[in-house]
């Protein structure tokens, strides 16, 4: 009964897109109606807000980390983060993807992401950051980025605590990240995806 609290619990935290949300409390169209059509803080930038982007990206992030964070004070699973944890940050990402209060429209998890890795482990999250830092800086590609990271999430969490509930976890979500940029890889295979600074033709 507690896990099944847990899962719904952190599924319709993660359901609050931010995007959306901070743009209605700015008063700037649904980031579903241009760009991407995704509600995320790379696509809410578009809408030439900053503060609407920065608002999403803390959001998405700080939801990601709090449903673990949360779940680790208050049901108290110990180092490493145990079954309760593991299932609070697959199920706040799943929220993100497939949100509930927007019709399942949802983002692609790049940010959520990152806030259950920081939630989970300050290591693996920073890591993963570094990672996608560093992809970033070499290849000017967000997507990319995100892709290679998402693989090494998963190799850094078994690293770090081998074959336990929380790399299962971690490597549940690298596979769905990876999923859901799938139109990114095509792009990518075919030159077509675009650069940071590259302007529209």
């Amino acid at each position: 009964m507690q896990i099944a609290l847990i899962a719904l619990a952190a599924y319709l935290l993660g359901s609050i897109s931010f995007g959306i949300v901070a743009s209605r409390i700015l008063r700037l169209p649904d980031p579903r109606s241009y760009g991407s059509g995704n509600p995320g803080a790379t696509n809410v930038l578009r809408s030439g807000s900053r503060i609407a982007a920065a608002l999403t990206l803390a959001g998405d992030a700080g939801k990601g980390w709090l449903a673990v964070w949360a779940t680790l004070q208050f049901l108290g699973d110990a180092p490493p983060p145990g079954l309760n944890a593991s299932v609070a940050g697959v199920c706040v990402f799943l929220g993100h993807l497939f949100p509930v209060f927007h019709r399942f429209h949802g983002g692609k998890g790049v940010a959520t992401a990152a806030g259950v890795l920081l939630g989970t482990d300050p290591w693996l999250g920073l890591a993963t950051l570094a990672s996608f830092g560093a992809i970033v800086a070499i290849f000017r590609m967000v997507s990319l980025a995100s892709i290679v990271a998402a693989l090494f999430a998963a190799f850094y969490a078994f690293w770090l605590f081998g074959l336990r509930a929380v790399t299962a976890a971690v490597a549940i979500i690298a596979v769905l990240l990876i999923i859901r940029h799938r139109e990114n890889i095509a792009r990518i295979l075919h030159g077509k995806e675009r650069r940071l600074g590259e302007k529209t033709a």
